[in-house]
């Protein structure tokens, strides 16, 4: 899970996850269009994506496609974030405040 945490934990690499949200299945020139970074900087985004394994590609021809892989995200939203929905919000502000306290 340190890959994932370390992927997510950079901007670009985020904006290039919402871009594969919305528009699946695109190549390295779909992906750059738009984008404040160089093409360079986008392929090692993608690479550093591809060995957490939230982006996947497939050969098309000449072409690579990038696709997201939302099964990771959904292990750590499993693992992470739901054991908070089982919590009453009550006791969670409690020991915050306590710790805070």
């Amino acid at each position: 899970m340190d890959d994932i945490f370390h992927a997510l934990a950079d901007r670009n690499r985020r904006l290039l996850l919402d871009r594969l949200r919305d528009n699946n299945g695109q190549t390295l020139s779909q992906l750059c269009e738009g984008q404040p970074i160089t093409r360079q900087a986008v392929s090692k985004h993608l690479a550093v994506l591809e060995r957490a394994d939230l982006v996947l590609t497939k050969r098309r021809g000449r072409e690579k496609l990038h696709y997201i892989n939302p099964v990771p995200v959904h292990q750590i939203a499993c693992r992470w974030l739901n054991q908070f929905e089982t919590m009453p919000l009550a006791d969670l502000v409690r020991g915050y405040n306590e710790a805070a306290g």
